[in-house]
């Protein structure tokens, strides 16, 4: 098996490389387990020091991994240099919190010491996407290194440019050669590397499927799992939402990495009356997002990652039209070579819709209407999904205790972009997976909170 890197906006292939051959793995697999033995056993300040370095090499390689997301996945090269310097984000971030997440905690008892030891469990499989190519790993990887566990990275074979780019910093920066390697694996090589003894967990970004597969394997063998899966987040509008700043989030939030993020708002639910000018705010909005070239510099709409998305994505929208969806804006995919879908916004979405059932992975906005705010909430929470959600109002404090009380979901965000910040812990819910990643919680994850008590 090939994994080959096609540039989206061609067609064309961009990369080729062999898949790991079974003794190729397991001399990488024997050589991470050596590196993690001598990883743990450094200071935490000295794993700290080597993210440290990461985080310089990131905002400096900034430019050049750009580049090369816009080439395997279709990123505008502006969107590309933020994700690089929102991983170093997490790593600078870690300088401060592990000291204080990872220091033994003295807990009173009628010992004479008791307290709490966290130590690292291992080395952790990571099973990446294509999507966020950096953000995605690095948010993973950083807190498990930290913690003094080793990583075992399975990136999406369609970007295998940017795992080995990435891998290669970290190697720059100090890390142990062979502490986070590139597996290069074929789908049914996966479930045997989760059962193999020396494999402590798995984390995985992807879909429900994939993420039902990799719990029902880890589960097999005991093996903790942390599963970030997808999502059709609701951006709720009640009665007093300010219509201006509600439809500019919520595009925003939809048009993110050419729409395939899994925490973009995609279903837009506002009232009846609000109809009229919310359809034409986001009218407005979507229709500036222009195709373009995501290697020149003001793209803001790159084209979509593979072709089966595309075609996944125009077979959705031509469903929910046949079920009653209105068509706005765009909706027809262009004849020039590579895999392009317009900004499009489909209005009068309900339930029964693929548009409204599914995850759109793509710059498509669904707009449903609620004949009142109880309906609008109720609307969100006709989903399996429960990854994120955002609610517009201008009575804040309401809009803290809906939040709190009626949006079942892993992140909500009251007048503003749902989206993971290195300070907040972050993953769902339901159909959206289990786990969290960032903050307090992310660091320990893989992590063995050991009680000790001491007479």
């Amino acid at each position: 098996m090939d994994f080959i890197s096609i540039n989206p906006a061609t067609g064309r292939q961009a990369g080729l490389r062999a898949a790991h051959r079974p003794e190729e793995t397991e001399r990488l697999l024997a050589r991470a387990v050596r590196a993690q033995h001598e990883w743990k056993a450094r200071n935490l300040g000295e794993r700290l020091e080597v993210l440290a370095q990461v985080a310089r090499l990131l905002r400096e390689c900034a430019p050049s991994l750009a580049d090369l997301m816009a080439v395997e996945m279709g990123k505008p090269l502006a969107q590309g240099r933020a994700e690089a310097e929102k991983c170093a984000w997490v790593c600078e971030d870690l300088l401060e919190r592990a000291p204080r997440v990872l220091a033994d905690q003295e807990i009173p008892t009628e010992a004479r010491r008791s307290f709490i030891s966290r130590q690292p469990l291992g080395l952790v499989l990571a099973v990446m996407p294509w999507n966020f190519p950096l953000w995605q790993v690095v948010r993973a990887a950083a807190p498990a290194l930290a913690a003094g566990n080793g990583v075992l990275l399975k990136h999406a074979p369609t970007t295998q440019g940017c795992a080995e780019a990435l891998c290669d910093l970290f190697r720059e920066a100090g890390l142990p050669d062979g502490l986070l390697p590139n597996l290069r694996l074929k789908p049914d090589a996966i479930a045997d590397l989760i059962g193999d003894p020396r494999v402590a967990a798995v984390t995985l970004t992807g879909s429900t499927a994939a993420g039902r597969a990799v719990a029902a394997c880890a589960g097999g063998h005991l093996k903790k799992c942390v599963l970030e899966l997808g999502g059709s987040d609701p951006a709720v509008l009640l009665a007093d939402a300010d219509l201006e700043l509600a439809a500019r989030i919520m595009v925003q939030s939809r048009m993110i990495n050419n729409g395939q993020s899994c925490i973009a708002s995609k279903r837009f639910i506002a009232l009846e009356d609000q109809r009229p000018e919310l359809e034409e705010r986001i009218l407005a909005l979507m229709g500036d997002f222009a195709m373009a070239d995501p290697r020149e510099e003001g793209c803001r709409l790159g084209p979509l990652a593979r072709l089966d998305l595309r075609e996944n994505l125009a077979d959705q929208v031509r469903r929910s039209r046949e079920r009653g969806a209105r068509l706005l804006l765009g909706g027809v995919p262009p004849t020039q070579e590579g895999w392009w879908y317009p900004a499009t916004v489909l209005s009068q979405v309900a339930p029964g819709m693929p548009a409204f059932d599914e995850e759109l992975f793509g710059p498509v906005a669904a707009l449903c209407w609620a004949k009142h705010e109880e309906e609008a909430l109720e609307l969100a929470s006709r989903t399996p999904y429960g990854l994120g959600a955002s609610l517009f109002t201008q009575d804040r404090e309401r809009g803290e205790k809906l939040a709190a009380t009626r949006l079942h979901a892993g992140c909500v965000c009251v007048n503003a972009l749902v989206k993971s910040d290195p300070r907040l812990p972050f993953g769902g819910v339901m159909d959206s997976g289990f786990g969290r990643e960032l903050g307090d919680a992310g660091l320990v994850e893989f992590v063995n909170t050991k009680s000790i008590w001491i007479d």
